[in-house]
């Protein structure tokens, strides 16, 4: 489009963009007000006061050819024209006129003297701003006058349009405070809402407009049945997984009561496996609850993540910044999903590395390994819950259950962030850039 250009000098904010449908409408209107209206009004002004002197001029200039200057001059105190006793003007030898630029009366005030009175040689309207000096006369006579501005045009023509810009700088003043109280309470809803995507519940009570108050009213309700919620997925799945856990616990106690042989084996991990999908499982729908935020030192929390995965005889490398602001984040879902990121790289490859990056608005926690990677068309399903793409990674050490990647990204966006897999440029396996908000 045409005008797309001018998109990128608008506010981008309500308040600017209501600021500006206001400001704009008062602007338009005191220029066309000032164009149309008063100066149009102050022309006819200047042109009728201004005409009523050029007949006064005019009768002196005829005296001033018949009788000479001394009738001319008695004509002009008559008429209440005062003789000048300034010295002509060093520019009369180039031209014939003199006024200020934004002297807009003024021109409509020479043009009307000279088209009335052809006898003047010259007007001079800068000299004074009260006073106009003009030289009547042919030849050698010449009568220098001097008159009152306010003969020729308005008293303080622009009085009005002063006025009008002061007030309109008033009023504006009064909306934006105003407007102000009005969004006000958007910007509190929107710093709520944000802070529940980030996995805090802020105390927020609905204010402002009837429609502000019906849209907070809605996020509270929306907000109550999220926790209600994840609260009766969290005690369904505790509940299963406490049912399910007693009869294995007993099969898992018969098994071992057996003799010892391939079958009896078989039978134990199985029970081993299906132990390890519960506990899982389990993890996976208490992501989002495992601690409230507090302030973190994320550096020593990276650090006590790769230290436990070094202990665990893994191979893992970590690559801080300097420094790093301490962050408002649940330590523990934080750690966890961490963790799960380590043993996934470590599991598929040899070696991992964790990078910490600090952005403007978020920490980028990058966990790099060297195994076989994911393939691009692959990736949106390795993060559902229990998909499994061991048939494409290296099963050497072991599979998952698949649920490793997916509570890394439910943790992620319960911060406010994002989860990206691609691949490492330098390691050339999986690359995961876990971003968190903050």
């Amino acid at each position: 489009m045409q005008w797309d250009w001018l998109k990128q000098f608008m506010p981008r904010g309500l308040y600017g963009r209501a600021a500006l449908i206001l400001v704009v409408p008062i602007v338009s209107l005191q220029l066309v007000v000032s164009v149309a209206f008063l100066q149009r009004h102050f022309e006819d002004v200047t042109w009728q006061l201004t005409s009523a002197l050029g007949h006064d001029l005019r009768l002196v200039s005829d005296h001033l050819q018949a009788d000479g200057a001394e009738a001319a001059m008695a004509v002009a105190a008559r008429l209440d024209l005062a003789r000048s006793d300034a010295a002509i003007p060093d520019w009369v030898s180039e031209t014939d006129v003199s006024r200020r630029w934004y002297d807009l009366s003024g021109r409509v005030v020479i043009s009307t003297l000279q088209g009335m009175v052809p006898e003047i040689v010259w007007i001079d309207l800068a000299g004074n701003d009260r006073r106009v000096f003009l030289a009547l006369g042919r030849e050698q006579d010449t009568l220098m006058l001097e008159i009152d501005r306010r003969r020729v045009s308005a008293s303080n023509p622009h009085q009005l349009f002063v006025i009008m810009i002061l007030t309109g700088i008033l009023m504006t003043a009064v909306a934006f405070v105003f407007l102000r109280n009005q969004v006000r309470p958007i910007r509190r809803l929107a710093r709520v809402a944000e802070a529940f995507g980030k996995g805090r519940v802020a105390p927020y009570k609905p204010s402002g407009a009837l429609e502000v108050r019906a849209a907070g009213r809605a996020f509270l309700d929306m907000r109550a049945r999220i926790e209600r919620q994840i609260e009766q997925r969290t005690m369904m799945l505790s509940g299963v997984s406490h049912d399910l856990r007693t009869p294995l616990t007993r099969l898992k106690l018969g098994l071992s009561m057996l003799d010892s042989g391939p079958e009896t084996d078989d039978l134990l991990r199985d029970v081993e496996e299906m132990e390890s999908l519960l506990t899982a499982f389990l993890d996976f729908a208490r992501a989002d609850a495992l601690d409230d935020p507090e302030s973190v030192d994320i550096l020593a929390l990276a650090r006590k993540v790769v230290d436990d995965a070094v202990r665990m005889g893994g191979q893992v490398e970590l690559v801080l910044p300097d420094a790093a602001p301490e962050v408002a984040l649940r330590p523990g879902a934080v750690k966890r999903a961490l963790s799960n990121l380590l043993v996934n790289a470590l599991r598929y490859g040899s070696r991992a590395r964790l990078t910490l990056t600090v952005l403007d608005r978020a920490l980028r926690l990058t966990v790099e390994d060297d195994g076989p990677g994911i393939a691009p068309e692959d990736r949106d399903r390795a993060i559902r819950p229990f998909a499994r793409l061991d048939e494409a990674r290296n099963q050497n050490r072991g599979g998952g259950v698949g649920l490793g990647l997916a509570i890394a990204n439910d943790i992620a966006r319960s911060h406010g962030g994002t989860m990206r897999l691609s691949q490492s440029e330098d390691m050339g396996g999986l690359r995961v850039d876990l971003v968190l908000a903050r």
